[in-house]
């Protein structure tokens, strides 16, 4: 069991909500929806402020800097950065290009 803490951060002003629908749709391309998943189980443990079974995907989260492992703490962000350049490469072609539309009509 861990139980995660936030970590705020000058991306957490700029992020979007986990449950957010964009988070949904382009970090589950780029991470997987069980990393979504677990992410999403992260951010309400630590709002909340209880403990949680240890996410199979961490490994995962910390890669991607969703979430950061210091001192066996696990640190979360309330919220969730845009993706990358290198994330939006990643994307197949057409999700690649309905981002692009997303992102600069949304200011994202």
């Amino acid at each position: 069991m861990i139980r995660p803490r936030l970590w705020n951060d000058a991306v957490a002003v700029l992020g979007h909500q986990v449950d957010d629908p964009y988070v949904r749709r382009y970090w589950t391309a780029v991470i997987g929806p069980g990393a979504v998943a677990d992410l999403l189980r992260l951010t309400v443990a630590a709002l909340r402020g209880i403990a949680v079974v240890r996410p199979v995907r961490l490994g995962v989260l910390v890669r991607e800097n969703l979430v950061r492992v210091e001192d066996s703490t696990v640190w979360v962000r309330p919220t969730v950065p845009p993706l990358s350049v290198a994330h939006v490469r990643r994307l197949p072609p057409a999700l690649r290009g309905e981002h692009s539309r997303v992102r600069w009509s949304s200011g994202v």
